[in-house]
């Protein structure tokens, strides 16, 4: 069943089917949060048990599988609205999902723990992520293109996926490059164990991920919401549950480096992979109004890598993890603003 639907469906439906029809929806948003909470736990102990296993820092585990795999329904529904044609659904959920990881995922964990990271991450995959923003900008505004003819073609797509690849270089060369730190203690699994709650935990995190979005859409377009507004909020959420469920587990348990690493490494992977593949389907026509939004996730960015400077340590201090939540309410008060 296709996550989209037109309003003529919506507004045709009787009083009591969609009441009944709202229940469901509700039913399969609870069960899609519970498999998504669940997933996530899964995910971050096998991780972790194979950082511990293969002495492979914390930071490079959250930066690539658990990354990819909280990633996971951005790039299934991205396939599907890519496919459809709704394009303010695929720049919409991407730029959301970033916004919402950075200034809502890391304001939480934030506010459980101080997130003190490993000193590579300020410096280079916070300003990579940075970078991401900046490519994506520059190849959605092309100079010698007028407003009503921005594309993000398939060219750009491979532009962005080189990107990607040199960021996969990168993680590579760090695992072979960089100190280790030492590892975290807890129980050691069997290889069988460990890749069972990693894939376990993806397959829950994909499951509920999808029922999520798909509850969440159908409830939000029974109100005649706009495909731009839903992918830059209830689809942006829906598909950064994971992130938030997988982060705010690594801060409970004290895991810094996987709830830093992880949202910094899903948001390079939204822009440069998930995007490029979007592309790749079909090119994307650039509505002018996301800059704005690009541009609250550059200034976004930044304050991260400043915030990691305004004490004696490297990490973002409960205050500043206030201020991030507080700019994220502020944004979705703009946001709501505008359609009305």
């Amino acid at each position: 069943m296709s996550y989209f639907c037109t309003r003529n469906q919506v507004t045709g439906s009787k009083p009591g089917l969609r009441k009944k029809k709202m229940v469901i929806h509700i039913i399969l948003l609870l069960l899609g949060l519970a498999l998504l909470v669940k997933g996530a736990d899964g995910l971050v102990e096998g991780a972790s048990a194979l950082a511990r296993k293969f002495n492979v820092s914390d930071l490079a585990i959250g930066l690539t599988i658990v990354a990819f795999g909280t990633s996971a329904p951005e790039l299934v529904v991205n396939t599907i609205a890519s496919y459809q044609e709704h394009y303010d659904v695929v720049l919409g959920n991407i730029i959301g999902s970033n916004n919402f990881n950075l200034f809502f995922i890391l304001g939480i964990a934030g506010l459980i723990t101080p997130l003190t990271v490993h000193s590579n991450t300020v410096w280079r995959e916070i300003p990579f992520s940075f970078l991401a923003v900046m490519v994506v900008l520059a190849l959605a505004n092309e100079f010698f293109r007028p407003d009503d003819k921005l594309l993000l073609s398939r060219v750009d797509a491979i532009v962005l996926l080189v990107f990607f690849v040199l960021f996969l270089f990168y993680v590579y060369k760090q695992l072979k490059t960089d100190p280790l730190r030492k590892a975290h203690t807890g129980a050691h699994f069997s290889n069988c164990k460990i890749w069972a709650y990693i894939l376990l935990g993806l397959i829950g995190l994909v499951a509920g991920g999808r029922l999520v979005v798909y509850s969440a859409v159908e409830m939000a377009t029974m109100w005649g919401v706009s495909e731009k507004i839903i992918g830059l909020t209830i689809i942006a959420a829906g598909t950064s549950l994971p992130e938030l469920a997988t982060s705010v587990v690594a801060a409970y348990k004290k895991n810094s480096d996987i709830a830093m690493g992880n949202i910094i490494g899903s948001n390079i992977f939204n822009l440069f992979f998930i995007l490029s593949v979007s592309a790749f389907i079909r090119p994307i026509p650039f509505n002018p109004a996301f800059n704005t939004d690009l541009y609250i996730l550059a200034g976004g960015t930044v304050f991260i890598f400043v915030a990691m400077f305004s004490g004696k340590k490297r990490k973002l201090d409960r205050w500043e993890a206030g201020l991030l939540l507080a700019a994220f309410m502020g944004y979705m008060f703009f946001l709501v603003g505008k359609e009305m």
